[in-house]
């Protein structure tokens, strides 16, 4: 890239530019002023001052008006696509062309939450937007503020977290939280009733290596416990683990619903007061009117609200 001396431009009016550009396309201060409205002295006095700035004639005067000089010639080729860039930058619309565009997309989420919109939403970007990537970037709810804050994403899948400071949180839908089974492994039918839930061992996600959550305080408050026998940060494993022994997982709903497509389990809801919680759609502030980001929100929202 060549070194930009901004000292050179400080000599450079554009609305001489404007003026110069007018005058090339009409041949004549009459009628550039006309365009311009503005009067003929006006244009005069600019066109002198392109003169001094160029060095140049620039125009001379013939029986078929203003002719360009080789010097406005050369000028023209490069100053018109320049100012029509530079006014498409500054009061052209932004738009997003999904056919077109060639963009990667990085994706703040938990793996539960890939697990359960990806395997959709994936093939329905593919088709509509051939050039568009996704980055899935592991993000736990505690750490999904910072990574926005940060910019490591660009947009985070989330739950419960509240608008603050520069992060822009959109709640979109509340999901319940389900208990799954091996029927091979533990032969019940459903739904399950507390006694049921504690006869068993679990698998429980924690995402700060607790081996309580919710549901043991609950369990706690009428005298109950359970046993949890294995406490990991990720969900990915759990469906192997159910096939495998007889224990319950306890999971959000849409998780629950995919692995029933794919696993033979059995599902409950959990008999233990557990509160639905809200989905959020979380991004930087800063990035409110970005067409291509406005586009990925829109379709996460729908692929969250379909499946």
């Amino acid at each position: 890239m060549k070194k930009i001396i901004e000292n050179d431009f400080s000599r450079i009016d554009l609305n001489l530019l404007t003026v110069f550009l007018v005058l090339y396309r009409e041949g004549s201060v009459t009628s550039a002023a006309e365009v311009l409205h503005l009067g003929q002295p006006a244009v005069s006095g600019a066109l002198k001052r392109l003169r001094k700035m160029f060095n140049d004639p620039l125009f001379v005067r013939s029986a078929r008006g203003m002719l360009p000089t080789p010097r406005a010639d050369a000028l023209m080729t490069h100053v018109q696509p320049l100012m029509e860039n530079l006014h498409e930058v500054m009061f052209g619309a932004q738009e997003f062309s999904p056919a077109t565009a060639k963009h990667i997309f990085r994706i703040g989420m938990s793996d539960w939450s890939e697990h359960w919109l990806m395997p959709g939403l994936l093939p329905d970007i593919a088709d509509e937007a051939p050039g568009v990537g996704l980055h899935v970037i592991a993000a736990d709810p505690f750490q999904v503020r910072r990574l926005l804050e940060e910019d490591a994403v660009d947009i985070a899948v989330s739950l419960n977290k509240p608008s603050t400071g520069e992060i822009v949180s959109q709640p979109v839908m509340k999901m319940e939280m389900t208990t799954l089974w091996s029927p091979q492994q533990i032969p019940h039918k459903g739904p399950l009733s507390v006694n049921d839930f504690i006869a068993y061992e679990h698998l429980m996600v924690s995402y700060r290596e607790s081996n309580h959550s919710e549901i043991d305080r609950q369990l706690l408050s009428q005298g109950l416990q359970r046993r949890v026998r294995y406490v990991t940060p990720n969900f990915s494993t759990l469906p192997l683990m159910l096939k495998a022994m007889p224990v319950f997982a306890t999971v959000p709903q849409g998780l629950a619903r995919r692995w029933q497509q794919h696993f033979d389990l059995r599902s409950s809801v959990t008999p233990v007061a557990y509160p639905a919680f809200t989905l959020c759609i979380m991004r930087h502030k800063r990035r409110a009117q970005d067409p291509a980001l406005n586009w990925m929100m829109a379709r996460l929202v729908q692929a969250m609200q379909r499946f």
